[in-house]
Parts: structure tokens; C-alpha cells; sequence
């Protein structure tokens, strides 16, 4: 492994004037990776390199962005289904099953964790607001990096460790896991019982949003000292 490992950022799809197709990433997650003593490396949305960027890299973050199709996971479209990509949903299976056949761990932040678990054999809440029970404003429109609610933590976690028993995060989705997939562990949860976090075997899922966080709030680079330390990096 490289003395500062490789991370592999998907990127989102997106067109300007028209035709120009760009493949892009806010950069608050790689300044992010880059604080934990990684080199992060954009991959753009193509299928076919899926299996030669995962050999290359040390580690996979699957970023946040537009809906997971609910074909993935046997499902029809629900009313708020909001957009989807499926060339960007394409080049994530393929990438993930990669990292995966590989052993290289992954991150998944809020899409990258429900694609996580669609990719692990569970499910998805299409539209959280529809769901009983939900109650908190999770999708905290146009305040990604704000403080929202608490998280708890499942003591022993990788994710409990980086952050203690409880911590205060943002929220900004509108999607969440239903069925948990059988290889994964939910480790964090909100106040209304939207799964927030689960670990597998060299896999985290978030629903926040760290990267929005770090620079004004320290703690939130716990869930990026987590990951990292899978790849054996001091925390």
C-alpha cells in the first residue's frame, strides 16, 4: 500500500450549456480524505475502467448524490422518488463489486451507504417523509452544514469509537435503509430510528454528511479516522 493509501472517490453526472458532460465531486471530500493522511483520486462514471480503478486504489468512498433506482433493489418507483442516474448507478455496482472481489474497504456517505446496502442485499425507505413513524427534518434542505440531530452509536463500533456514545451531525437526504442488509450491522441511529450508520467486513455507511462538517466542526472527521483505520492509517 502507498505510504499515504489511494482513496477512489465516485463521482456525480452532470451536463453544462447543454453537451458538456462533467464528472465532479465537491471537493469538501477530498480535503476531507486528505486530512486523514489519504490521497484522494476522482473516478469518473465509467463502467468499463470499474474493475482497473479498484485494483489501483488503496479504498473506495462511494459519495453522496441523486436517488438509488429502486430496480436494484425489486422495487418499483414510489411517489418522491426523486432523480436518478443510471449510468452513475451502473459504474457504482460494477466498482463496488470490484472493491469488494478485492478486499479493499469502502465508505458509503448517505447514497454511497444506501448503495451499500441495495449492493449487500437490502433495501431502501424511497421517500422518508411517507414512512411512519419519521418525524425528524431529515432532509434539512439547503442546511448541509448544519448541526442537526443527535446520533447514537453502538458501543464498540468502529463508528462508536470515533465519535462516543452520542454526537451531533447533519442531515441531508430524503432516502434511508429499510431492510438491513444480512452482511451488515446498524451502529448508528437517529431519535425517530432512521438508520444512520452500519459496518460489515471492511465497510462503513453513513447517512450525514461529514464532509460538510469538518472544518467548523472537528468531531464530525471521526467517521473519516474510522475508515481510514481500516487501511491500518494512525488515527
Amino acid at each position: 500500500m502507498n505510504a499515504r493509501p489511494l482513496i477512489g472517490l465516485s463521482t456525480s453526472n452532470s451536463g453544462e450549456g447543454g453537451s458538456r458532460q462533467l464528472s465532479s465531486v465537491p471537493r469538501h471530500y477530498a480535503r476531507a480524505v486528505e486530512r486523514v493522511g489519504g490521497t484522494p483520486i476522482l473516478l469518473p462514471s465509467l463502467p468499463e475502467l470499474a474493475a482497473d480503478y479498484a485494483a489501483r486504489v488503496d479504498a473506495v468512498l462511494l459519495t453522496g448524490g441523486v436517488d438509488v433506482h429502486p430496480r436494484h433493489y425489486g422495487q418499483a418507483p414510489k411517489r418522491g422518488l426523486g432523480e436518478v442516474d443510471e449510468e452513475r448507478d451502473a459504474f457504482e455496482i460494477a466498482l463496488y463489486r470490484a472493491a469488494r472481489e478485492l478486499g479493499k474497504p469502502v465508505l458509503g456517505i448517505c447514497r454511497g451507504m444506501q448503495m451499500m446496502n441495495v449492493l449487500e442485499g437490502g433495501t431502501l425507505h424511497q421517500h422518508l417523509p411517507d414512512v411512519p413513524g419519521v418525524w425528524a427534518d431529515h432532509a434539512q434542505l439547503g442546511r448541509g452544514a448544519t448541526l442537526g440531530h443527535e446520533v447514537t452509536f453502538i458501543s464498540g463500533s468502529a463508528l462508536g469509537r470515533a465519535h462516543g456514545p452520542a454526537a451531533l451531525l447533519n442531515s441531508h437526504h430524503h432516502q434511508a435503509v429499510d431492510e438491513v442488509a444480512p452482511t451488515l450491522t446498524v451502529t448508528a441511529t437517529a431519535p425517530d430510528g432512521v438508520i444512520e450508520g452500519v459496518e460489515g467486513d471492511g465497510l462503513i455507511g453513513v447517512q450525514w454528511h461529514p464532509e460538510l462538517l469538518v472544518e467548523r466542526h472537528p468531531h464530525a472527521l471521526g467517521t473519516f479516522t474510522a475508515f481510514t483505520a481500516l487501511l491500518g492509517v494512525p488515527v
